[in-house]
């Protein structure tokens, strides 16, 4: 999909960074706390909310951040269900999965509007194909993560379920265990192929889920009676992600230095800057060009649930018109982020 040319996004971004810095300061009697349940540790592709402390642009807007980690997108939805966190960091797999399950909820943020899952495996293995994969090891984040449930999405797409391939829990940092050889390929995500080149993953042959379908990596979930109780917390909460995401995009250099202290993959500098650089590109779409950031391409969403039903991953209909709301993101010409 056609996105934004980054130096102008970028250009653009400071304009929606000024308007943040604009915002009026924190109510007298103390901030309302927010707590995001994230899908991962805290990693530097989300320096935009690790550096809460340092650019403060939640606090502006009237809320104390919080972030618990996570395992997966499937254990961001369920800190939410459990009452941990207010808003799951979480991929449409993830989301797809639960509603399948009886949960009730909505999302309300388009994060990452380009998908960026991947099936990695070195040159010397054969695999590049989906087809290719039967019979084969293949390492996941964890089996609550949306790099299951993409590599389930690649091999239905061959023909193929998930017990003709072997699956292994490699944890975060999965590009180690095909390095050494323990499995033949790996679900990653862009982000994560970059690291695994960086400690010499050598020439691999990389299949795209993009080229099968290309869902969002990640939304902003909540229940649906928080959508309905906490409307004006929660669209405070989109403008203060919303600047933070700007401020990235304005700012790859000063996020990537941030990085190194408040990520706990961030010591290489230069490794944060093109990480960085890969989520900010992620974070927009034609859609956010024409509406702004975090606004849902809804038909995607729609073929996701379909295919999703299609393919035996979910039981039932999931009409995302129900589900996926629009109202509480920051209107586009409050904030110019995107504007051609």
């Amino acid at each position: 999909m056609r996105a934004l040319p980054f130096p102008a996004l970028a250009a653009l971004a400071l304009a929606a960074l000024a308007l943040a810095g604009r915002a009026p300061p924190a109510a007298a009697q103390g901030l309302d706390k927010v707590t995001v349940g994230g899908w991962s540790q805290p990693i530097s592709e989300i320096t935009n909310l690790l550096a809460e402390p340092d650019h403060g642009l939640f606090k502006a807007r009237g809320i104390a951040l919080d972030y618990v980690p996570g395992n997966g997108g499937g254990s961001a939805i369920q800190a939410v269900l459990a009452g941990q966190a207010d808003v799951a960091f979480t991929d449409p797999a993830s989301f797809y999965l639960a509603l399948d399950k009886g949960a009730d909820l909505v999302a309300i943020y388009d994060i990452y509007p380009q998908n960026v899952f991947n099936v990695v495996s070195p040159k010397s293995r054969g695999i590049r194909t989906a087809a290719d994969l039967k019979g084969k090891r293949v390492g996941v984040y964890s089996l609550a993560s949306g790099t299951r449930q993409h590599l389930l999405l690649l091999l239905a797409a061959a023909g193929l379920k998930e017990s003709d391939v072997t699956v292994e829990v490699t944890g975060l940092l999965n590009f180690a265990p095909l390095i050494q050889g323990q499995v033949d390929a790996t679900a990653a995500t862009d982000t994560g192929l970059l690291v695994g080149r960086a400690k010499g993953l050598g020439d691999v042959d990389v299949i795209e889920v993009r080229d099968h379908l290309n869902l969002p990596s990640d939304i902003f979930v909540v229940t649906r009676k928080d959508y309905e109780a906490k409307k004006p917390l929660l669209r405070r909460f989109l403008a203060a992600y919303r600047d933070s995401a700007a401020w990235m995009i304005a700012k790859p250099d000063e996020a990537a230095r941030l990085a190194v202290t408040r990520a706990i993959n961030g010591r290489d500098e230069a490794i944060n800057r093109e990480v960085i650089r890969l989520r900010n590109l992620s974070s927009v779409s034609p859609t956010t060009e024409r509406e702004g950031l975090g606004h849902f391409d809804l038909p995607v969403l729609q073929q996701g649930a379909d295919t999703f039903r299609r393919l035996g991953l979910v039981t039932r209909a999931l009409d995302m018109s129900q589900v996926v709301k629009s109202d509480l993101i920051p209107a586009r010409e409050t904030t110019k982020e995107n504007t051609p």
